[in-house]
């Protein structure tokens, strides 16, 4: 099923598959490219992206009427490594072992 229906999408283009589901009772959206979802009006409208040290990404969610969400910058990359292994069950000698061959920081 999932072939057939890509051979057909296949056949037109995204705008042209809009153009013949505008009005009618389809549930459908475009999916569309992250350029085009930071310039779209509804995104716009919603709030759906924020800028955090230089990079945009999507705002939190869920929102709510009475709490402003907060945004905040990732950890950096490898951060949580060492808690994570150990609450997985790594020995000290197994995360050295890691650490040392290069497969974690």
């Amino acid at each position: 099923m999932r072939e057939r229906l890509a051979a057909i999408f296949r056949t037109r283009s995204r705008a042209a598959w809009c153009a013949l589901m505008e009005g009618t009772d389809v549930c459908f959206a475009p999916v569309l490219t992250m350029e085009e979802a930071l310039r779209h009006p509804h995104a716009r409208a919603r709030a759906a992206f924020v800028e955090l040290d230089g990079v945009t990404q999507p705002a939190p969610a869920p929102r709510f009427s009475r709490t402003e969400p907060e945004a905040s910058a990732p950890r950096e990359n490898g951060a949580d490594t060492e808690e994570v292994l150990r609450e997985a069950g790594f020995s000290e000698a197994e995360r050295r072992a890691l650490r040392e061959a290069g497969v974690v920081r």
